[in-house]
């Protein structure tokens, strides 16, 4: 049996490393929450995975749903742990990538019930009468059952140029100390001296900047509460307020509409 701290003791603050990120905050209590409700029902502990399937080995066999039946008594609070023990028991071709805890937050992003998230930060719904569906992301072409191919994907994310860029050599020859958020990090930073070419390179193009809905799904997941949503816009704001009125307004005609 699993066995995770009380929920008294998550409300308490029983996540001390979590400090600071209220999103983990949120997932924890939710494994918390989600293990206690398969304690309570541990007679009826088998619960339904319906995974895609679909391999360039058989290329022209559709890709099709394949249940599988797991004992949660004995599997981890996550759908990961769900995956991994799949993989290990039931069948070793099932195919997924994971990189957790190795600095690569986002490598065990797919759909699972409907939202886009990570599966090492999704807990398994306790309700064993209704199965957890699990899909590859959506809008990208599949490589192999929940693998999507991520070519495009690294391509847009060289586009930005996520670094540091100066004219002036760092004190004393020694590298910047460099952090996050990419694209926006470095356009504001005062040492960069490409603020403004960086900025008119992500905006030359509808697929860039302007594609970005801001729906905040990645902030929802984010472990470490990081809000790129929130980046895109300040952004968008630059580049708005940085031309004339009558451009800004055929660009973005919904920034300019009344209320």
């Amino acid at each position: 049996m699993i066995v995770v701290c009380t929920k008294n003791e998550a409300k308490k603050g029983g996540f001390p490393i979590l400090k600071d990120h209220p999103a983990a905050e949120q997932h924890a209590e939710e494994v918390v929450e989600s293990q206690h409700d398969i304690q309570r029902n541990v007679k009826n502990q088998k619960k339904e995975f319906k995974i895609y399937r679909w391999s360039p080995n058989h290329p022209h066999q559709k890709p099709f749903l394949q249940s599988f039946f797991l004992d949660l008594s004995s599997c981890g609070p996550m759908v990961l742990d769900a995956l991994q023990k799949i993989k290990s028991e039931d069948d070793s071709s099932l195919t997924y990538r994971r990189s957790c805890r190795e600095g690569i937050c986002g490598s065990c992003a797919m759909n699972i019930d409907g939202t886009n998230t990570v599966a090492c930060l999704k807990p398994i719904d306790s309700d064993t009468s209704t199965a957890t569906v699990i899909t590859p992301l959506p809008h990208m072409y599949v490589i192999k059952d929940l693998v999507v191919d991520l070519t495009h994907f690294y391509h847009q994310y060289k586009l930005i140029e996520p670094w540091l860029k100066t004219k002036k050599p760092p004190p004393g020859g020694k590298e910047y100390l460099q952090t996050l958020l990419h694209a926006y990090r470095w356009i504001s930073d005062s040492r960069d001296d490409f603020g403004d070419e960086q900025l008119q390179a992500l905006t030359d193009k509808e697929v860039r900047l302007y594609r970005c809905r801001t729906i905040k799904n990645y902030t929802a997941t984010c472990p470490k509460s990081l809000n790129p949503a929130n980046a895109i816009n300040k952004m968008k704001t630059n580049h708005l307020f940085a031309r004339p009125a009558e451009e800004s307004e055929e660009k973005d005609p919904r920034a300019f509409a009344q209320a």
